[in-house]
């Protein structure tokens, strides 16, 4: 069998990229580093006291599990060690984190990220992710400002996610399409899998937690029931598959097809998915896979960002079907469609 590394692909395909000088390929680089070592402890966090929780609470509210404090710490420290970056984002730290180091002083990107994406689901083996999305830095020298995250998600260079499932598997993008990379545990690389991903234009599945059904715009709950009705011209019922961890779940429609909803709910009237590092880099890898990623009205990719924590509800996967959301959200949803 002929092995393509994900090193060996990052070369051929550096001739995409004129203005480069190999760091973004070391940037990506250093995520696998982190990603091998993240992975290593997921598939071991059983046998080890890595399981539970801290007692700590992140900026987001949310209880922090010790494989999310693990996951934070190591892919900051390969970011920092590698040296391309002046400052990362995480969802695990309030404040962006500024690399002022004599190895990063021409560093031209910042990293954004969900360290592990899914982490509710940690205890009970259900697959989580990592998250990632990188940008040009706006700022002229020395370490990394706020400013230069917020940008809109059009001015991606580059987003991906792991997936830490049945396998290990990365997708990424540099805005020419979508690859896979399997990571093959006997030599330890990652391996190209699947290239050129291509996501169905319809599908068959809808991603949603439908526990919240109530409190959902009118437009989720009608599109919900579309979904249920019976048609044989367009194939519906669709099945309702949500696993609860977004990687996997995103995952799974990029491939066979299928629509994610994380909506607003009268709990969470701006949306609960963070723009900056969950909703805007899969944006970006599904538009570059053919489908669409909206807010029930708006692109993704196109909103103005004010702050780190920013959050959106998120309408994303084959284009279709997100199509089809957006027709209900602007037909019956009473709420305004942000």
């Amino acid at each position: 069998m002929n092995y393509k590394t994900l090193g060996q692909f990052i070369i051929e395909k550096q001739a995409d990229f004129p203005f480069a000088k190999g760091e973004l390929s070391r940037l990506l680089r250093d995520i696998c580093i982190a990603a091998k070592i993240v992975n290593r402890e997921v598939n071991k966090a059983g046998l080890v006291e890595i399981l539970g929780e801290t007692g700590e609470t992140n900026v987001q509210g949310e209880k922090v599990k010790k494989l999310d404090v693990f996951a934070n710490e190591q892919f900051i420290a390969a970011l920092k060690a590698g040296g391309e970056v002046c400052a990362i984002a995480s969802e695990e730290n309030d404040e962006i984190i500024p690399v002022d180091s004599e190895i990063s002083k021409s560093a031209r990107y910042v990293v954004a990220m969900d360290p592990l994406d899914g982490s509710s689901n940690i205890d009970v083996n259900v697959s989580v992710g990592t998250i990632f999305s990188i940008y040009r830095r706006t700022s002229l020298s020395g370490p990394g400002t706020l400013e230069d995250f917020l940008q809109r998600g059009t001015e991606q260079v580059a987003a991906g996610y792991i997936i830490y499932g049945s396998s290990c598997m990365l997708v990424y993008t540099t805005g020419k399409g979508v690859n896979g990379f399997t990571l093959d545990p006997s030599i330890g690389e990652f391996c190209l899998s699947h290239p050129n991903m291509q996501t169905p234009k319809a599908g068959k599945v809808y991603s949603i937690n439908e526990g919240n059904y109530l409190h959902f715009p009118d437009g989720v709950k009608k599109y919900i029931k579309y979904c249920q009705e019976e048609d044989k011209a367009t194939e519906r019922p669709y099945s309702s598959r949500y696993i609860g961890s977004g990687v996997a779940d995103i995952h799974r429609n990029l491939i066979t097809g299928g629509i994610y909803i994380y909506p607003t709910t009268t709990k969470s009237p701006k949306g609960k998915l963070r723009l900056l590092y969950e909703c805007n880099p899969l944006a970006f890898i599904i538009e570059q896979a053919g489908g669409k990623a909206t807010t029930g009205g708006k692109r993704i990719m196109e909103l103005p960002i004010q702050e780190l924590h920013q959050r959106t509800p998120l309408f994303l996967g084959s284009s279709n079907m997100v199509d089809m959301a957006m027709e209900f959200m602007t037909r019956f949803s009473i709420e305004k469609v942000s």
